[in-house]
């Protein structure tokens, strides 16, 4: 367990901001040492992908140093070990999620992946002509163009649900959406530009009395708020290890098992079959059968430390310190005039997404990095939103478990000297 938690404190012994020694966090994460521009770095960008601590740098060396073979084929020992890793690392996952077996877990390259996997499977096998799928004005483009080209192909139908000023979702708008057609709900569990946090229980509640399946795109959902997939009774949760504090290049599919065992192979080749000949191939059971080729053995052993280091510390933990520093960050960008924070939805996380009246966004990100602090600027992968709000791009500052107030401070600062130049 980490130095950084803080044993034996009563709750009401501190603010929500102080639930762990953030200092101890930050000597964990190298890059939290670092200088940008002469400054000390500010990173303010977790939402697009998180830094890394030492505990998961140094497992992926020793795997990669010691531990390193291919997996589920050699009937040797290091293979053997590699493979026993890698499943593991499979069990790890569901445990976090809650998933009823490991077998419920299948490993892919990211979110989009994810998604794409059950568009291309799912999706083709058992939606046609007219069938209908619901997404939010709030999706990343990761969970828009897959079921735009789902649509192309088998000519399904996309509905919208709309979302109010404030960015929170219009639950009653998304329940009229329901017909006898209805067949999916993709739906963001956590907006990664406004940063509301959905009710995907209710969501899920909803779709199934209605006959239709979710799916939910948690790339940032469980990183802030986690989950709990029976209990939500999700069919499909999808999230990224990136943005998790694990590496890149490993993502998660969460299936519920009999859909699972329903959906035909999305890619072709090893590792993903029974018996191949050349008139025709048997394949293997899921999850093995959405995992052709050599799969991302080290990122999934990286994934399982980085879940291991977020679990010791507790997810409520950083939730409320991530929560203390939107509180404040909110409180400190109100003091500049000209400032308005897009997403003020009643359950957020630590998101805030932002304009300057006379300075774009761009200009805001490349300033303020000649300061040192790291932010988004863009449509951050979700155009349909930021239509919907009738602007082009924000800028977005996104919190993670080592920012401490005092980055809240110093983005404030820089965004006046910004704001200052374009005076």
């Amino acid at each position: 367990m980490t130095t950084a938690i803080k044993e034996n404190i009563a709750a009401d012994d501190m603010d929500r901001a102080n639930f762990y020694d953030v200092d101890a966090i930050r000597d964990d994460f190298p890059s939290m040492s670092l200088e940008v521009n002469g400054h000390p770095l500010v990173f303010l960008d977790s939402g697009a992908s998180a830094q890394k601590p030492v505990q998961v740098l140094q497992r992926m060396d020793r795997a990669y140093r010691e531990e390193y073979a291919n997996v589920h084929r050699g009937a040797y020992k290091l293979s053997e070990l590699a493979t026993e890793n890698y499943e593991n690392a499979r069990a790890t996952v569901a445990q976090f999620m809650n998933a009823g077996s490991p077998d419920e877990i299948v490993f892919t390259r990211n979110a989009t992946a994810a998604i794409n996997l059950v568009a291309a499977t799912y999706g083709r096998e058992f939606l046609g002509e007219g069938d209908e799928i619901i997404l939010s004005q709030m999706e990343h483009h990761a969970n828009i163009v897959p079921w735009q080209m789902l649509r192309d192909e088998k000519g399904i139908v996309i509905k919208v649900a709309p979302i109010d000023d404030d960015g929170n979702l219009l639950i009653d708008a998304f329940a009229e959406l329901f017909g006898p057609k209805t067949k999916l709900v993709a739906i963001t569990h956590t907006s990664n530009v406004l940063g509301t946090v959905t009710p995907i229980k209710e969501i899920a509640a909803l779709a199934h009395a209605n006959g239709a399946l979710v799916l939910f795109d948690g790339a940032q959902g469980i990183v802030h708020a986690g989950i709990d997939v029976q209990d939500v009774d999700a069919d499909f949760y999808v999230f990224t290890g990136h943005k998790l504090y694990g590496p890149t290049g490993i993502g998660v599919l969460y299936g519920k098992q009999e859909l699972l065992k329903k959906m035909p192979p999305y890619q072709g080749g090893g590792d993903m079959i029974e018996l191949v000949t050349i008139e025709k191939t048997t394949y293997r059971e899921p999850p093995a059968r959405f995992e052709a080729g050599t799969p991302p053995i080290i990122e999934a052993v990286g994934l399982a430390a980085a879940i291991d280091y977020v679990t010791a510390i507790g997810q409520d933990a950083i939730a409320a310190h991530e929560g203390g520093l939107l509180a404040y960050a909110t409180q400190r960008l109100s003091e500049i005039d000209g400032l308005t924070v897009f997403g003020r939805a009643r359950q957020k996380c630590g998101i805030v997404s932002f304009t300057i009246d006379g300075v774009h966004p761009h200009d805001i990100g490349t300033i303020i990095d000649s300061r040192g602090v790291a932010i988004r600027a863009g449509h951050h992968c979700a155009q349909p939103l930021m239509e919907r709000f009738g602007i082009a791009a924000t800028a977005r500052a996104s919190f993670g478990m080592y920012n401490k107030k005092e980055d809240v401070d110093k983005l404030v600062d820089s965004l006046l000297y910004a704001k200052e130049i374009f005076s």
